[in-house]
């Protein structure tokens, strides 16, 4: 009885890595962001924030309700505020297009080092939003990152 008990455990926790690495698993839905061409789009009417300077990392964790989309960029000086992940329409082709806009300082800032010039910002996506997404592009203002199903 014990061996089987063993066999039973052993087979049941070699499939708990198949659904790790399966589609059905949702923390699988979105790979690893990777680095894409901007994609050539009109500014959102009204919105006076400039996009971030260069984005350099993007992830999509998955959460009950959705999925929460965090990007990290770097501005040429200290000093940016109000940082926000802004959506565009989706494509026909499923890519949902997040526009890193922020203020730039009011007064004169400095260039520090690289680290102290990052910026973080985040957004949360329901189930409902992600439904048709194919891809979610995170844009700035020299290059863009990506991650899809």
């Amino acid at each position: 009885m014990k061996r089987l008990t063993v066999l039973v455990l052993v087979l049941a926790l070699a499939g708990c890595g198949a659904v790790r690495d399966s589609k059905l698993n949702p923390f699988n839905w979105f790979g690893r962001s990777a680095p894409v061409e901007k994609a050539a789009l009109p500014q959102k009417p009204g919105d006076p924030r400039p996009l971030v300077a260069e984005v350099l990392t993007m992830e999509v964790d998955a959460v009950p309700t959705g999925a929460i989309v965090r990007a990290t960029g770097r501005t040429p000086t200290q000093g940016w505020w109000n940082a926000d992940l802004v959506a565009l329409p989706m494509t026909e082709e499923g890519v949902l297009i997040l526009e890193f806009r922020l203020f730039p300082p009011v007064d004169t800032a400095d260039v520090n080092t690289p680290r102290s010039r990052e910026v973080t910002a985040a957004i949360s996506l329901s189930n409902v939003k992600l439904r048709d997404v194919r891809q979610i592009v995170v844009q700035g203002a020299t290059n863009a990152r990506a991650a899809g199903r």
